[in-house]
């Protein structure tokens, strides 16, 4: 997680309110920034010190894909959104 709590340090840099989300986007999903949460939207704060902002309907595993250490969303054992 080391790719995202960099992310989110250099945009807080920039914008103290700017966090990562993640928004369902065809069959998969789409990292983006925002300053606040969508209505529909969850914050998920994670150990390693940061939050994500998390758009609705998503479940899983963020994982660092190659080539070009591509973020991916792993889906959850009951196959919910990838």
């Amino acid at each position: 997680m080391a790719l995202l709590r960099t992310a989110d340090e250099a945009a807080r840099r920039f914008d103290p309110d700017a966090r990562i989300r993640l928004v369902p986007d065809g069959a998969g999903v789409r990292f983006e920034l925002a300053d606040e949460p969508g209505p529909d939207d969850t914050i998920v704060d994670h150990e390693a010190g940061f939050s994500l902002i998390v758009g609705p309907g998503l479940a899983g595993t963020v994982d660092v894909a190659e080539p070009h250490d591509r973020l991916v969303l792993i889906a959850d054992d009951d196959g919910a959104n990838t």
